[in-house]
Formats: C-alpha cells, structure tokens, sequence
C-alpha cells in the first residue's frame, strides 16, 4: 500500500491497530517524523544534557512530563507507547526484545524524548527533485556507526551514527542546501564523499538498516543520525532504556515546513 499521500491519523491509526510495523520512510509526506529515546526519571537530565551538547545527532523536539504517554506539541493526540510500529526495550546496553507495544514495559518514573529524524528532510529533498535511494528501492535506510565521538553528560557518552544517501555528484550542493535549512531533523550533512573518514569501512554493509544501489556518478552523503541515542545506550549501559527500532518513527503532526530556519 502506498502510505505516502495517507494523513498522519490514518497511518497511525494503523500502526495502534498493528497493522503497520514497517519503517516509516515515505510515509505521510510533508509531516516531520520522529526518533524516541524514554529513560527513567534519574537519569533524564544527564540525556536532556548530552542531546543539548550534540544538537547535530540529537535534537530534541520534544520531552514528555514524568510519567505521562501523552503528546504535548508534536501531536494533538496520541500514546507514546503505541505510536510507533516497533520498540526496542535495552537493559544495561544489551538489545533484550523488539516489540511494537511497550504498555506492558511502561512506569510512573519514565520520561520519553521525541528527536528529530532525517526522514523528515526527504520529503524535501523529492520536492526538490532530488533522488532518494532506499524510498526508491522500498528499503530502510542504510546507517552507520562511525569514529566520531560526542560530547559525554553525566551517564552519557558515546559515538555518532549516521544515516547514507546516493546523491548524483551535481546535485549535492542542492541537497546540503535544502538540508542545511533543517538543523531540527539533523540539518546539513556531516560527511561528504569520504567514508573511511569517519571509520567506515564498508559502504555496502549499513550496521542498521539496508544496503541500497550507488550508481556511477553518484556521491555517498552521510548526515547525523538519531538512531545514536541507541549507540549511546549501548555504550552508556542504563539499566533501563526504550527506544524505536530503527526506521520505525513516530510520525507527527507538524509540517516538516515548520522544521525550518
């Protein structure tokens, strides 16, 4: 089925029925999508201050209250723990199941994080007629862990990810510039061109999502990635983490639009 043009209600609607538990890539155009990071309340400041410390990776766009599943500006409604077609649940770093319900692994002391994503961006850059590879070829997006390290906070610490996208090399200043206006879903990219610079090794083999065709006369584009919470997490090891697997996002209410400068 062909999300693309359905409304941000109707394909969760879907996703709460189970239904969809797909990545989100393509979905609802022109609406912004959104990472998820939900930790307990102690160690809540110590995330809030490392995402601050690495806008790039992780930009916030929302935070929840103590305790509360509700949406407060990214949606007018919804269940933060049932919004997203699939979760990951972590304890001390280790990945222990994959769900697309987390009710049942909800507490009173949990605070979820709402972080921008680059599926946000893609809308735009197909509006800019810009190619976008994995949309394409019906496939997650490729991601990477890569050598670059963050600022630490706290419990925090830990190293980049970032998602890759084919661009024909004359329209890659297109592509920084279109992105570049988007600093609240990862803005312009980190890397261009250069793989081996920021420790990748081998670009068919994405340590997240899926390997996709680079044709002749194409450049690898690497922007910041908001599944780094999730390296972070493994790194850091709290005893408690929930996040989304990757490329499975929340797809909000707000016009990407409204993401802008």
């Amino acid at each position: 089925m062909d999300y693309s043009s359905m409304s941000p209600q109707s394909v969760k609607e879907l996703i709460r029925k189970g239904e969809i538990t797909c990545q989100t890539s393509g979905m609802c155009n022109g609406y912004a999508q959104a990472n998820l990071c939900i930790l307990p309340k102690e160690l809540a400041f110590d995330f809030l201050l490392f995402c601050t410390r690495n806008p790039k990776p992780c930009p916030v766009l929302e935070v929840g209250d103590v305790g509360k599943k509700e949406f407060k500006f990214m949606a007018a409604e919804g269940d933060v723990c049932k919004d997203f077609p699939k979760y990951r649940i972590w304890e001390y770093g280790e990945l222990k199941s994959e769900v697309t319900d987390i009710s049942d692994y909800w507490r009173e002391d949990f605070v979820y994080f709402l972080i921008g994503c680059s599926f946000s961006f893609e809308s735009e850059l197909l509006e800019a007629d810009i190619p976008v590879r994995h949309i394409e070829e019906c496939k997650n997006v490729p991601m990477f862990n890569t050598n670059i390290e963050l600022k630490s906070a706290g419990k925090f610490h830990g190293n980049m990810v970032v998602s890759m996208r084919p661009i024909p090399d004359e329209l890659v200043v297109k592509a920084v510039n279109v992105t570049a206006e988007m600093p609240r879903v990862h803005g312009a990219p980190i890397q261009i061109g250069n793989p081996e610079t920021i420790g990748i090794k081998d670009i068919t083999k994405p340590d997240y999502g899926d390997s996709v065709t680079i044709n002749p006369g194409e450049t690898p584009v690497f922007w910041a990635c908001g599944v780094t919470p999730q390296n972070v997490v493994m790194q850091s090891k709290p005893p408690i983490a929930i996040t989304h697997a990757p490329g499975h996002m929340f797809i909000t209410d707000v016009k990407n639009t409204s993401l802008k400068f």
